[in-house]
């Protein structure tokens, strides 16, 4: 981009400076989803999910749908996708039912359940400057939303994977293991208060991470869950890399011909059609563009509309991403994931479930968007 002019370096520096506190905060949510990995946390919590199914596939699905949700919340949806999917595919095997529906949960609680917290998904941390909202204002708004697409994406899983859900299963393997350690769990849980202490002066999430991530490797070093090496890896630094390069893709673009495309298709009010236009549009850009991408793009453009106009964006940025596998970096490495536990779910089995799901979930929500907003 530099070299053929199409940024300056003014505008990478202004790119990189506003993308270096999203950048810092993904780093360290990283560190502190693996420590608590490691940690065992994911383990145990998915054994008390399966103990309370009883072997009942229906009651499992059910557990692991909240537990995804909870985690995609709380720790961002890459630790839904990479560190809980390979567990709740073991769970499975081990409870002796289907590990699909338990597996799509995750992936769709990847996407549709980011929507609670400003720190579920990076959209979400991209718009927030956009927004006349801190922390627990955001919570607030999006609560009523969460809701609705929850239960929407459940009954969803429910009646696609029902061939799947009827048979009870004898209970068998290894259900038993040690408890819930509580130090990352405590840790975490004063990450989430520090979150919303700290948004009331606007300070960047990125410092309560940050310090969580310090916390949580000194505790697993001294227990020797982590190296360095491990630390490093967990940071997933070609990845904070690729969040920066998209940023300035995007810079370029957008003061071109896309961009004056995108202008053009955004409405100018908030009523529901226009909400679900915007939402619509996200969606779209999401499936062409990456999420990440699409929201740079986007959210600046439907800002002047109101906070209102970009939750609706951010609701095509984060439900909408889970129509195609390019539409969020999420389900590409979920594909990932479950290739390397020895599942492969082809196209036909993802877009069956994306396209049943995903309209109504979209449409539902920003009705209860528009709702609430009023």
């Amino acid at each position: 981009m530099l070299a053929t002019g199409l940024v300056d370096r003014h505008a990478l520096v202004d790119t990189v400076r506003e993308l270096f506190p999203v950048v810092v905060f993904l780093v360290t949510i990283l560190v502190v989803a693996d420590v608590c990995a490691r940690a065992g946390v994911f383990a145990a919590a998915a054994r008390l999910v399966g103990r309370a199914g009883g072997g009942r596939p229906d009651r499992l699905l059910l557990g692991v749908f909240l537990l995804a949700a909870l985690v995609t919340a709380v720790l961002s949806l890459d630790a839904t996708v990479v560190l809980l999917t390979p567990i709740v595919v073991g769970a499975a095997a081990a409870l002796g039912t289907s590990y699909r529906p338990g597996a799509f949960a995750c992936l769709r609680m990847a996407n549709s359940a980011s929507l609670l917290l400003p720190v579920s998904n990076l959209t979400n941390l991209l718009a927030l400057p956009h927004l006349d909202l801190d922390f627990v204002g955001f919570a607030a708004r999006m609560a009523p939303v969460l809701l609705v697409v929850l239960v929407v994406e459940y009954v969803g899983l429910r009646l696609l994977f029902r061939g799947e859900l009827t048979t009870q299963q004898p209970e068998h393997g290894d259900v038993d293991g040690p408890p819930v350690p509580l130090v990352p769990v405590v840790v975490v849980a004063l990450m989430l208060v520090a979150f919303a202490v700290l948004s009331r002066w606007d300070v960047a999430p990125a410092w309560a991470s940050s310090g969580a991530a310090l916390v949580l490797v000194v505790w697993a070093g001294a227990r020797r869950l982590v190296r360095p090496r491990d630390v490093a890896r967990a940071a997933h630094p070609s990845f904070a890399l690729l969040v920066v390069a998209l940023g300035l893709a995007v810079a370029a673009v957008a003061d071109g011909f896309l961009g004056d495309l995108v202008a053009r298709l955004v409405p100018d009010s908030t009523s529901f059609l226009a909400l679900l236009a915007v939402a619509v549009l996200a969606t779209v850009l999401a499936s062409l563009l990456t999420n990440l991408s699409a929201t740079i793009l986007l959210v600046p453009m439907v800002a002047p509309l109101g906070t209102t106009a970009v939750l609706a964006a951010l609701l095509g940025l984060n439900i909408g991403s889970g129509l195609t596998w390019t539409g969020s970096l999420a389900n590409l490495l979920w594909r990932r994931t479950l290739a390397r536990a020895g599942r492969r779910v082809s196209n036909a089995a993802f877009h069956r479930v994306s396209l049943a799901i995903t309209p109504a979930s979209l449409l539902l929500g920003v009705g209860t968007l528009s709702l609430v907003s009023r």
